[in-house]
């Protein structure tokens, strides 16, 4: 068998002899920035602009993100399955990519170009298409962007820096899809009630997108240690992870972060406008302040990673976040609500540093078990359960139409401000709440390459 497809231990062992040169975490972590930017402006914004703007009703808003969620939901193994299946001199993550990172960015200006004469079936149709296409997109970006993080960095240390690194990447890149496009929108290249700013604003940041993505996977180097001439198959695959319990206890519980922010980053500007009354572009300061105190929290929470332990960490960090929703909830002005957000940033910052290290331990403890690295095919099934928040979020819009009249902007009802109240605090500290809760009964092991260098450490 020849070097290059000579098979690695399953667990990345340090002692092996690199066949590359190790990828700077910079580079790595950099690519975060061009896959945020487009799908935080998609979440953060699609409901502003369709049910808010252009009157989509809840309702059916809320059967599109089912159907889309559901369709997601069957896609994502086969797309992470292509994804280590796939042999070529460029690696088996690099093409993919490239080709998702552009596709992602014109899906997202199509997104954003609904014809302001749509109406009714129209308006939904268009609003379907583009939101599938905009997710499925995402899906392929995060399998395999994701899954390059244990394989470039085997060590929980240096997995932790360069995971550190590239949520502060994201956190850039929410300052400008989530923070600033209010602004841009609404007020520079728009107004309150126009689609014009959505549309230019889409242009630039998916032009941003695409150069930094192409820009990343030129400076990563895949290890071929990983690319073995065993290509793992999809039905044993997904028999094996759905076999694991580690994959339902984690994935069930880092659902209930990720609906419950992906609640927050889509609510958050009529929470603005309805429940605090102020301006929509207000939310910058909001979701400023959020961001600012992440970006602060993600070098401590690596200190605390690197003395406690990612799984110590995840639990503190689950209980925080799921606190901060009640002081956003009692929250009556900007001023109160900044107070709110500092904490919700400091939880927001400690699951942003430690979950995707919780994901790495199981991906690390899977090719441990089974002797083959499929890691595409494995967090694309984790994100079977990340796309449970189209289902959840969607029911919850859709409550919010049932118990307190709000169906769309043309249509708000009596209550608008109570109704975000709840869709943006209540609902997020029922999952957050549970999910810190079930944290505690979970251990997931310490990376194998950490197992086996403490081994050789001698006794204290």
């Amino acid at each position: 068998m020849s070097e290059h497809l000579r098979p690695a231990p399953p667990s990345g062992d340090a002692a092996s002899p690199p066949m590359v040169r190790p990828t700077p975490p910079w580079r790595y972590a950099i690519g975060m920035f061009g896959t945020s930017i487009p799908i935080n402006m998609v979440k953060g914004s699609m409901i502003l602009y369709y049910v808010d703007i252009l009157g989509l009703d809840v309702r059916a808003y809320g059967v599109v993100m089912t159907v889309y969620a559901v369709i997601d939901a069957l896609d994502n193994p086969v797309l992470g399955y292509l994804s280590d299946r796939t042999r070529t001199r460029f690696g088996r993550r690099r093409p993919w990519l490239v080709i998702a990172g552009p596709l992602l960015a014109a899906s997202m200006i199509g997104f954003f170009s609904a014809p302001t004469s749509l109406d009714g079936i129209g308006l939904v149709i268009w609003f379907a298409v583009f939101a599938i296409l905009c997710e499925a997109c995402d899906s392929v970006l995060n399998a395999n962007y994701g899954a390059l993080l244990p394989e470039l960095y085997p060590h929980e240390r240096k997995r932790a820096k360069a995971n550190s690194l590239r949520q502060g990447f994201q956190l850039a890149a929410l300052v400008i899809s989530l923070a600033v496009t209010p602004a841009l929108t609404t007020s520079v290249l728009g107004s309150e009630r126009s689609t014009v700013g959505f549309t230019t604003t889409a242009i630039v940041y998916g032009v941003i997108a695409a150069a930094v993505i192409i820009f990343m996977v030129i400076g990563i180097r895949e290890n071929p240690h990983y690319a073995t001439d065993q290509r793992p198959r999809l039905i044993a695959g997904i028999r094996s992870i759905i076999a694991n319990p580690l994959f339902w206890k984690v994935g069930l519980v880092g659902a209930c972060y990720g609906i419950a922010m992906a609640m927050v980053l889509s609510g958050v500007q009529l929470y603005v406008r309805y429940s605090l009354g102020l301006a929509v572009s207000s939310a910058l300061y909001l979701q400023g302040v959020v961001i600012i105190m992440s970006v602060g929290g993600l070098a401590i929470w690596t200190r605390v990673v690197a003395r406690r332990g990612a799984l110590w960490s995840w639990r503190l960090a689950f209980a925080i976040l799921a606190v901060s929703f009640i002081g956003l909830f009692l929250a009556h002005g900007l001023v109160t609500a900044l107070a709110a957000g500092v904490l919700v940033g400091a939880g927001w910052s400690g699951m942003l540093a430690n979950n995707d290290l919780i994901v790495a331990r199981v991906l690390d403890n899977d090719a441990e078990r089974n002797g083959e690295h499929r890691e595409g095919l494995f967090l694309s099934a984790f994100g079977t359960f990340g796309r449970l928040n189209g289902i959840v979020s969607g029911l919850a819009l859709t409550s919010l139409g049932v118990f307190f009249g709000y169906n769309s902007g043309r249509d708000p009802g009596d209550q608008p401000g109570f109704a975000f109240r709840m869709y943006l605090c209540v609902y997020p500290f029922v999952l957050t709440a549970i999910g810190a809760i079930a944290a505690r009964f979970i251990t997931v092991p310490e990376p194998a390459a950490d197992r086996r260098r403490s081994a050789r450490e001698p006794a204290v």
